[in-house]
C-alpha cells in the first residue's frame, strides 16, 4: 500500500518527502493511520549514521500514536477506531526465554527495530513512523487509553517506557530518594513517573534555567551540577539515580551521590565508555546498571498508568517540513521536551 513519509536518502542528508510501499494487511496485522510521530534523539544518530553503518533510504520514527483503520481476519486484540501505539520494535523471535517473559526488547535472537533494519524475513527493510500509515502484527502494538491526547502519547512509546521500566524494576516508590540526571525528553518522563509513584525526586541538571519546569512537573528538589560543591553536599543522598544524559560526564561524581546499596541506572547512551573508579562502588556496596526500553506487557502497563494518572510527554507539535530544523534544535537541546510530527502533514 502506498505510503507517504519523510526519509534520509543518505547519511547526514536532510530528510525529504518520500513515498514507499508498506505490506498489505495480513491475518494478524493491524493498519493504523499515524496521527503523531515523535522525534527521538536516536533517530538523529541513525539518520546521520553516528551509530555505525545504516540502511538508506531511511524512514525514521519509533514513537508512533494513531488510530486503527483496518484489521486482519484473525486479529482479536484491536478493532477499527481503537487508539494504538507502536514503539521501538515491531517483532522478535517470540520463543526465547526473554520473549516468553514479555521482555521482547532483550530477545536472544535480537528484536526487530521499527526502522533501520531488516524484518524477520531478512530482506524487507523496516520503515519507521515518519509516515502517514503503518502496518504491524497485533502482538507488537499497544492500546492507548481513550482519555489521553495522542500528541502527548507518542513519546511515551520510547521516552516513556525507557524510564518507566527501570523505575518499576528498581522499586521506585514511597520512601525512595530518586535523582534524575538531565531534564530532557527522557528525564522529564522520569520525573513525572517517580513523582506519581510517591518517591522523593531530585533533578540534577547543568541548566539552572530548568528549575521552574522541574518543580512544575512535581520534582521536590533541583540541584545545579554547574557548582562542583554539590557533589560534596549531596554525597550519599540517593537510593536510585536515573542517568538519562548522553553527554560525557565524570560518572564517579554521580556514583558518590548514592547511599549505601544505591543503584545508578544508565539509560542515556554516551559517546565514549565510562571510566568507573571501582572504589566508588566498593565503598558503599553501590551498583551501576543499565536498562533498555521495555517489553510489550510493560508498555501496556505504562500506558494504563499514564491514563490513570493523566501523564503525558511535554511536546511541541510540528509539521513534517520542519523535521530538519527540529533535528538541529534537538541537538542543541532547544525543545521542551519532545518534538512530535503531525501525521496529517506527510
Amino acid at each position: 500500500m502506498n505510503t507517504k513519509g519523510y526519509a534520509a536518502l543518505s547519511a547526514g542528508s536532510d530528510l525529504v518527502p518520500f513515498e514507499f510501499d508498506r505490506r498489505e494487511v495480513g491475518a494478524h496485522d493491524v493498519e493504523l493511520d499515524i496521527k503523531y510521530s515523535g522525534i527521538c534523539h536516536s533517530d538523529i544518530h541513525q539518520a546521520r549514521e553516528e551509530w555505525g553503518p545504516a540502511i538508506f533510504p531511511m524512514v525514521p520514527g519509533h514513537e508512533i500514536a494513531g488510530v486503527v483503520t483496518s484489521v486482519g481476519a484473525s486479529v482479536t486484540k484491536f478493532k477499527v477506531g481503537d487508539h494504538i501505539g507502536v514503539g521501538v520494535f515491531i517483532d522478535s523471535c517470540g520463543k526465547c526465554v526473554q520473549c516468553n517473559k514479555g521482555l521482547q526488547q532483550y530477545c536472544e535472537e535480537g528484536m526487530t527495530g521499527t526502522y533501520n533494519g531488516y524484518e524477520r524475513d531478512g530482506k524487507t527493510v523496516a520503515m519507521g513512523g515518519y509516515s502517514n500509515r503503518f502496518v504491524i502484527n497485533e502482538n507488537y502494538a499497544v492500546h492507548v487509553p481513550a482519555n489521553l491526547p495522542l500528541d502527548g502519547v507518542a513519546p511515551l512509546l520510547c521516552a516513556g517506557i525507557t524510564l518507566y521500566s527501570p523505575i518499576k524494576h528498581w522499586n521506585v516508590g514511597p520512601g525512595k530518594r530518586v535523582a534524575v540526571m538531565g531534564l530532557g525528553g527522557l528525564g522529564h518522563m522520569g520525573v513525572k513517573f517517580a513523582v506519581a509513584l510517591g518517591a522523593e525526586v531530585t533533578v540534577l541538571s547543568h541548566s539552572p534555567s530548568k528549575e521552574a519546569d522541574a518543580k512544575a512537573m512535581g520534582a521536590h528538589h533541583f540541584v545545579s551540577t554547574k557548582d562542583p560543591e554539590v557533589f560534596k553536599t549531596h554525597a550519599k543522598s540517593f537510593d536510585v539515580i536515573l542517568n538519562t544524559v548522553s553527554a560525557e560526564v565524570d560518572i564517579n561524581q554521580y556514583l558518590n551521590l548514592l547511599a549505601q546499596d544505591g543503584t545508578l541506572v544508565v539509560i542515556g547512551l554516551p559517546g565514549k565508555p565510562y571510566a568507573v573508579h571501582v572504589g566508588a562502588l566498593l565503598g558503599a556496596r553501590r551498583s551501576m546498571a543499565g536498562s533498555m526500553i521495555g517489553g510489550i506487557p510493560e508498555m501496556q502497563e505504562m500506558l494504563d498508568f499514564c491514563g490513570k494518572h493523566n501523564i503525558l510527554s511535554d511536546v511541541e507539535v510540528i509539521k513534517a517540513d520542519y523535521i530538519n530544523k527540529a533535528y538541529e534544535r534537538t541537538v542543541a537541546s532547544d525543545v521542551k521536551y519532545r518534538f512530535v510530527i503531525d501525521g496529517s502533514s506527510f
